[in-house]
C-alpha cells in the first residue's frame, strides 16, 4: 500500500526487542494472561455442566487461543493497524506460544491423578489448574526467548508497542 498511517510509519522504524530473559518473561506473561482466562473459563464451564474430559479440554483450549489472540489483537489495533494486518500479527506472534502453553498446561491437568474428575469445590481442581499454568509458564518462557531471538513471536508485536 502506498498510504501508511502515521502509526504504521512510526512502527516501521522500531527494532525487534533483544532476546533477553526479561523480554521473554514479559511475552510469556502476556500469553499466560490470555491462556489462563480461556483455560480457567473453559474448565469451569465444562465442569459446571458436567461435560466429559474431551469436550471440556476442547472448550478450554479453544477459549485459551481466543483470549490469547484477542489480547494481542487489542494492543495491535490500538497502535492504528488495520484489522486484517492486526489478525496476521496476532497469529504470527502468539500461535507457537499459546500452543506450547496449552500442550503443557493440559498435559499436566490430564496426567495429574484425579484432576480431570475434580469438581469446582475441590481444592484439587484449583490446585492442579494453578500448578499446570505455572509449569506451562516455565516451559514456554524459553520457547518465547528462542522465537524472539529469531525475530518471531513477541518480536513481531513489539514494533506496535508504544
Amino acid at each position: 500500500m502506498e498510504h501508511e498511517t502515521h502509526a504504521q510509519q512510526q512502527h516501521s522504524h522500531h527494532h525487534a526487542p533483544a532476546a533477553t530473559w526479561a523480554v521473554a518473561v514479559q511475552a510469556t506473561l502476556h500469553c499466560l494472561t490470555g491462556c489462563a482466562i480461556g483455560e480457567v473459563l473453559g474448565m469451569v464451564i465444562g465442569t459446571a455442566f458436567g461435560w466429559g474430559n474431551v469436550p471440556t479440554l476442547i472448550l478450554a483450549i479453544t477459549l485459551a487461543f481466543f483470549f490469547g489472540y484477542a489480547l494481542t489483537l487489542r494492543g495491535v489495533l490500538k497502535a492504528g493497524v488495520g484489522f486484517r494486518t492486526a489478525v496476521r500479527v496476532a497469529l504470527a506472534a502468539d500461535t507457537l506460544s499459546i500452543a506450547v502453553m496449552e500442550l503443557v498446561d493440559n498435559g499436566v491437568i490430564t496426567l495429574w491423578p484425579g484432576a480431570m474428575d475434580a469438581e469446582l469445590g475441590d481444592a484439587l481442581f484449583w490446585g492442579a489448574l494453578a500448578i499446570s499454568l505455572v509449569v506451562a509458564f516455565v516451559i514456554t518462557t524459553p520457547v518465547n526467548k528462542w522465537t524472539i531471538g529469531r525475530g518471531k513471536g513477541h518480536a513481531v508485536v513489539h514494533q506496535y508497542h508504544h
